[in-house]
C-alpha cells in the first residue's frame, strides 16, 4: 500500500533526511521518501500496518520539524 503526504512547512533538508532515515526503519516499512524540495512524503508498507506506520511517521517528523503540518493526499 502507498501513500503519499504533504509537509507544509518542511524548511530542513537534513531534517527531511533524519525523518526518511527513521520511517525507513518501521516495522513495514518497504519503501519512504521524504523528498525536501517537493515537501513530499511517500510511504510504502503492509496494508495491515499502515494506520501505525501513518501515526509513527507523524510522530517522528514532528520530532524534527514540530511546526510542520503533515496532509495526506
Amino acid at each position: 500500500m502507498k501513500k503519499t503526504f504533504l509537509l507544509d512547512g518542511l524548511d530542513c533538508a537534513n531534517c527531511a533526511n533524519k525523518m526518511e532515515r527513521d520511517i525507513l526503519k518501521l516495522e513495514g516499512v518497504h519503501f519512504a521518501s521524504v523528498n525536501f524540495a517537493s515537501t513530499k512524503m511517500i510511504i510504502e508498507a503492509d496494508e495491515e500496518k499502515m494506520a501505525d506506520i501513518i501515526q509513527s511517521a507523524h510522530k517522528i517528523v514532528k520530532s524534527y520539524e514540530p511546526e510542520v503540518e503533515v496532509i495526506s493526499k
